[in-house]
C-alpha cells in the first residue's frame, strides 16, 4: 500500500508539474503579449514532460495522463485496480496546478484552456489521431507502463512538442483529458470540454489496439 502511495503521489506531483508548466507557458504567453511564443509553448510541454518522465518514470511510470493510463490498462500492462487512483491524483494534481495559476494570474480568463479554432468534429478526429500517434510511441518505448528507458523520455517528450508545434493553433494539442479537464474547471470554459475528455481516450485505446495486431504473431 505504501508503495502504491508513492506512485498516486508521484503521478499527482508530475501532472502538476505538466499542466503548471504547459499551461502557465500559455498564460505567460498572454501576460507578455507573446513573450513565449508558440514555438516555446510547445517546447515547454515537451521538456517538462520529458524531465517529469525520466524523474519520476520509475516510479509511478510517469503516465500524467488518464487516456495513457487507460490505454495501459486496456493493453493490460497496467494493473485495473489502480487504475482510479492513477486517474484521481492526475486530475487533483491537474486542478491543484490550475488553483496554483489562477492565484498567480487571476485577470487570465482561460488559464490556458483548449479550444477549438474551428469546429468540434475538426479538433476531435485531430485530438484523436495526435494522441493515437503519442500513445503509440509510448507504448513502445515503455516496459510495462514503467517509462524509464534512457531514450523514453526523449522520444515522449519529442512527439509532444511536434504536435503540440503543427497542431496546437487549431485544435490545442492536449492529447490529456487531466491537461483539459483542469483549466475549463477552474475558468468556467466548460463548453468544449468533452471532446478533449473522450478524443484522447479513443485515440489511446485505439492505438494500443493497432499495436497488439502489430506486435501479434498470425
Amino acid at each position: 500500500m505504501l508503495t502504491n502511495m508513492k506512485q498516486y503521489i508521484a503521478e499527482l506531483i508530475g501532472t502538476f508539474a505538466l499542466v503548471f508548466c504547459g499551461t502557465g507557458a500559455i498564460v505567460i504567453d498572454q501576460q507578455t503579449t507573446g513573450g513565449v511564443g508558440h514555438i516555446g509553448i510547445a517546447i515547454t510541454f515537451g521538456l517538462i514532460v520529458m524531465s517529469m518522465i525520466y524523474a519520476l518514470g520509475n516510479i509511478s511510470g510517469a503516465h500524467l495522463n488518464p487516456a495513457v493510463s487507460i490505454a495501459f490498462s486496456i493493453a493490460r500492462h497496467f494493473p485495473a485496480r489502480q487504475l482510479f487512483p492513477y486517474i484521481l491524483s492526475q486530475l487533483i494534481g491537474a486542478i491543484l496546478a490550475s488553483l496554483t495559476l489562477k492565484f498567480l494570474f487571476p485577470a487570465n480568463e482561460l488559464l490556458g484552456t483548449t479550444l477549438p479554432a474551428g469546429s468540434d468534429m475538426q479538433s476531435f478526429i485531430l485530438e484523436f489521431i495526435l494522441t493515437f500517434f503519442l500513445m503509440l510511441v509510448i507504448i513502445a518505448v515503455a516496459k510495462g507502463s514503467m517509462e524509464q528507458g534512457m531514450f523514453a523520455g526523449m522520444a515522449i517528450g519529442g512527439v509532444v512538442a511536434l504536435e503540440a508545434m503543427f497542431a496546437g493553433p487549431i485544435c490545442g494539442a492536449s492529447m490529456n483529458p487531466a491537461r483539459s479537464f483542469a483549466p475549463a474547471i477552474v475558468s468556467g470554459h466548460t463548453a468544449h470540454l468533452w471532446l478533449y475528455l473522450t478524443a484522447p481516450v479513443a485515440g489511446a485505446a485505439g492505438a494500443v489496439v493497432v499495436w497488439k495486431y502489430l506486435r501479434g504473431s498470425n
